[in-house]
């Protein structure tokens, strides 16, 4: 979700001529979806013609893939999302089965929790399984989840815990008192040797991956098997966990309503995703690739 005041003037362009993408790469909350996490009709119809046109679409989310049917019905072709900031590639076509994953080692989350809870004290943790999301009683409770474990964040990252099998996707602290962005550069100072650390919501929750993870890596080995290179990419976002991803693209657009550092990464702006930004750039894209082939 972004956090600024919406931008209503019309999108401004990365310097020189709007190019051809062969690839579309979009976040969603605070970005393609609208703020009621619908998918406008506009947008709907902008992706569906994107495809048309011979342009790949990516959905690139911090969402877990039991949080993706609110745009599995608008995902083609290939049928695949980026979920979890990186760690799962899934299958939309599939029922969300996981094509890719890159896990976040138990040790190595155990290590962040231990660092983190003598630096940042007052820090809880919440642990992102493929199974689904466990927390710690002082935790925000997901209430979408309502199966999930609580218990200390060791005792569900120990070996002998139940879901051993299952991976981690990623490792999420939340503070109850620290500002978004400080919560932020404070746990990487401590733990970012450790882990990438980054954070999508508006609160003091941070969303830790394996190092290395994130959306840009995991959109690169997408793109590198397809043989896309960044010039041919398209990348939209609002949160700092779009930072790498918009920095990676060859044409990058912020939303209106985007983070300040989401807009100092970014080559170019759109409106806010209430205003449909992604949209009003995709009908733009297909809009000049006709006049160029008439």
């Amino acid at each position: 979700m972004g956090e600024d005041g919406g931008v209503t003037s019309a999108p401004q362009r990365p310097d020189g001529p709007t190019p051809t993408p062969r690839l579309i790469a979009t976040d969603l909350d605070g970005t393609l979806l609208r703020d009621d996490k619908s998918v406008s009709l506009r947008t709907v119809a902008a992706l569906a013609a994107a495809e048309k046109a011979g342009i790949e679409v990516f959905f690139v989310t911090g969402r877990p893939a039991r949080w993706m049917d609110v745009v599995s019905d608008h995902v083609h072709g290939h049928g695949l999302a980026i979920c979890a900031n990186g760690a799962a590639v899934v299958d939309l076509h599939a029922g969300r089965e996981f094509v890719q994953v890159r896990a976040l080692p138990r040790a190595t989350a155990l290590t962040v929790v231990e660092t983190l809870r003598s630096s940042v004290p007052g820090t809880s943790f919440a642990v992102e399984l493929t199974t689904g999301i466990n927390y710690e009683p002082l935790y925000p409770p997901f209430f979408q989840d309502p199966g999930a474990k609580v218990a200390t964040a060791e005792k569900l990252l120990e070996k002998e815990a139940d879901d051993t099998s299952a991976p981690v996707l990623k490792l999420l602290a939340h503070h109850a008192e620290l500002a978004p962005d400080e919560f932020l550069a404070l746990a990487r100072s401590a733990a970012g040797a450790y882990a990438s650390i980054t954070r999508s919501s508006p609160t003091a929750l941070l969303e830790i991956s394996g190092l290395g993870v994130s959306k840009a890596s995991t959109l690169e080995l997408c793109c590198a098997e397809r043989g896309i290179s960044p010039a041919e990419v398209v990348a939209f976002g609002d949160m700092p966990n779009d930072v790498e991803m918009l920095r990676w693209a060859g044409t990058s657009y912020a939303m209106g309503n985007a983070h300040p550092d989401v807009l100092a990464a970014a080559s170019g702006r759109t409106v806010a995703n209430n205003e449909d930004g992604v949209a009003v750039v995709i009908e733009r894209i297909i809009a000049e690739r006709a006049a160029h082939q008439r």
